[in-house]
């Protein structure tokens, strides 16, 4: 499967937005020879509205992200995300795929410059044609990328690239939003582990609730890491057979790892830190329902712990 959609060129047209409205959004734009850096919480005061920016960015603008009103779940409003084009938006350019790691900076890099390097293992399977004279990329990281990380990806680039880099500590309202909107994005991730017949899979909307911002980025990774794996509902719409959601569908939530039950962050130390050491089953939303389109039948797995993220969030 194949991408024409010009993630790269979409994702422009929202940092060209954030940038002629870098004071409405309150986030700063730096420009130099080979970089254009857009801070969205880092010194910057960013918010909200620039919390929604950057996940449209992540999703290269192929997921219509919004804010709603708190559920019955937990009194804190929802962050929505909705896709017809979840390989697309959701594998293709807001997964994290691209590890940002020199001896002075280190970061988690998503967003549509990925498909434009094609270096990851998933490009195999979902190559992307990406042509566009620009790369856009998000840092989740605490402070702006150094020259050794601007290096980093730009050798990873072709050489005529012009690169533009977003960044966000988890600890800032903007990171902690575009973090918790992957709820959808953790789903695709899974099935593509789990084997799952990905070009079945339609359309997309999760919701899952926007944690208080914490003091420092490892709380951070803990409460928006809780608020999926605990508090997020994701709905898929697939073009399959009921014998297919059906034996796919109990592995897709949180619950079918044996981690399940615990914090994240408890989680997170006892794997001395180490995302890659932890159980790959608990990244996944709370709950997945399945809608098989072919027999209009819908399948419903997983389940929601509010005790659990009134914990994580101290409420």
């Amino acid at each position: 499967m194949t991408s024409t959609t010009g993630l790269n060129e979409a994702a422009v047209a929202i940092v060209q937005n954030c940038v002629a409205n870098a004071n409405l959004f309150r986030i700063s734009a730096t420009e130099t020879e080979n970089v254009l850096l857009l801070d969205f919480g880092v010194t910057a005061l960013g918010g909200l509205e620039a919390g929604l920016q950057l996940s449209r960015i992540c999703m290269a603008g192929l997921g219509h992200i919004s804010l709603d009103a708190p559920s019955d779940l937990i009194a804190l409003p929802q962050v929505v995300v909705r896709t017809d084009h979840p390989i697309a938006g959701c594998l293709q350019s807001q997964y994290a795929g691209w590890k940002v790691s020199t001896d002075d900076y280190f970061a988690m890099g998503s967003g549509p410059m990925r498909a434009t390097a094609s270096s990851e293992s998933l490009f195999d399977e979902f190559p992307a044609c990406e042509r566009s004279a620009y790369c856009v990329g998000v840092l989740e990281a605490g402070t702006l990328p150094t020259q050794s990380a601007i290096d980093l990806l730009i050798n990873g680039l072709p050489a005529s690239a012009k690169l533009t880099l977003c960044i966000a500590p988890t600890s800032s309202q903007a990171g902690n939003m575009q973090v918790v909107a992957r709820s959808v994005e953790t789903a695709m991730h899974k099935l593509h582990e789990l084997h799952f017949p990905m070009e079945s899979v339609i359309s997309a909307m999760g919701t899952a609730p926007l944690p208080p911002v914490a003091k420092n980025d490892l709380n951070g990774i803990g409460r928006t890491n809780d608020s999926i794996l605990y508090g997020s509902t994701v709905n898929l719409w697939v073009n399959c057979d009921d014998e297919v959601a059906k034996e796919f569908g109990p592995r897709i939530p949180s619950n079918s790892s044996a981690s399940h039950g615990k914090q994240f962050l408890t989680l997170f130390k006892e794997a001395n830190h180490d995302f890659y050491a932890m159980d790959k089953n608990l990244f996944s939303p709370a709950i997945v329902i399945l809608h098989c389109l072919r027999s209009g039948n819908s399948f419903q797995f997983g389940t929601l712990v509010p005790e659990l993220l009134r914990q994580s969030f101290g409420m």
